[in-house]
């Protein structure tokens, strides 16, 4: 039992270290067409009440065709901070 104890490594001195200290790898990328780095549930407030809105107004089924407009408005507010809808 002894050599098995004597043989295994601590995790602190099994994981490798960084050595990077370079000012870049703390730099973080900003998209220029979301330069706040809005997360999508906060982008474009206004479509979305509008879409949503629509949506409990409608009949059950009926949103998608009822409120294409909305809906699409509200992907063309998304694809311009950048977000992929």
């Amino acid at each position: 039992m002894a050599s098995l104890v004597a043989n295994s490594s601590s995790p602190a001195t099994a994981l490798p270290r960084s050595t990077s200290s370079s000012p870049d790898a703390t730099v973080k990328e900003v998209n220029p067409l979301n330069p706040n780095n809005l997360k999508p549930c906060c982008a474009c407030p206004e479509t979305k009440q509008a879409r949503d809105d629509c949506f409990i107004k409608s009949a059950p089924g009926e949103g998608e065709t009822n409120c294409r407009e909305f809906i699409e408005a509200h992907k063309a507010c998304m694809r311009g901070y950048g977000f992929k809808v």
